[in-house]
């Protein structure tokens, strides 16, 4: 589907597409992205930009929920082409770096490739560069000093499990929950509020931890890595999610 683009505050907006979803806040002096797509989605991330009246030189840092290659293949384009800072949670910095690899494997997703979604799923994100192994050297860590300056001055909220180092955001009263609580994906059996596969986590036990972090949040507004945008309380996406973990 083509990225559909949901204007959730006057601040921040959505871009949704099949595969992962980015986020987007703007003030009068630029804007950043939290999370930016595959390396393929590149044109829809500038469509994305361009739809909010801005170009790759008013984007002011991308920041990493965590180093995934589909949510931050473009940030490599950015940060080699254009100098763009990509910032997240220090923990992460190596892996963003790849100085090592959090992610499954491709012998661990050929074990579930006789499923016809994981096939479809597979096919699509290796066009949308899956495979790259390239890291970001220039990631720095994103401390409050330069989260402060930045628009709708995101604060970190540590959540890990996914990788080591995720980390979720709220930013104008908005959760960013990266993957540290989706509500959809290709190859998930259900819709709603959900961790991933245990395929794709790192430390299972620590996903079931940082729901716990999410869950004492006051926001109402959800912007998941993967499916769609979520309203109500977090407490009860965080407690349907980890129900579901427990099945």
């Amino acid at each position: 589907m083509a990225p559909v683009v949901t204007a959730v505050t006057d601040r921040v907006h959505f871009v949704r597409t099949e595969l992962v979803n980015w986020t987007l806040v703007r003030d009068d002096d630029g804007v950043i992205l939290i999370d930016a797509g595959f390396p393929g989605h590149r044109d829809e991330v500038l469509t994305s930009l361009h739809g909010l009246g801005f170009g790759v030189g008013d984007v002011r840092a991308i920041l990493l929920t965590h180093a995934h290659i589909d949510h931050f293949g473009t940030a490599i384009w950015f940060a080699a082409t254009h100098g763009t800072p990509v910032y997240c949670h220090a923990d992460e910095v190596a892996h963003s770096r790849r100085d090592h690899l959090e992610q499954a494997s491709p012998i661990d997703i050929a074990k579930h490739a006789w499923q016809p979604t994981w096939l479809k799923w597979s096919v699509s994100i290796i066009g949308k560069g899956a495979l790259t192994r390239a890291g970001i050297a220039s990631t720095a860590p994103l401390t409050d000093h330069i989260a402060a300056a930045l628009p709708g001055s995101p604060v970190c909220i540590p959540t890990p499990g996914h990788t080591g180092g995720h980390c979720s955001y709220v930013v104008d009263g908005v959760l960013v929950s990266g993957d540290a609580l989706i509500t959809g994906h290709p190859v998930a059996s259900r819709r709603g509020p959900q961790l991933l596969p245990s395929v794709f986590n790192h430390d299972e036990d620590a996903c079931r931890r940082s729901l716990t972090t999410l869950g004492a949040l006051d926001t109402e507004v959800i912007l998941p890595g993967h499916g769609p945008l979520w309203r109500g309380p977090v407490r009860d996406a965080a407690a349907q999610a980890a129900q579901a973990s427990v099945r």
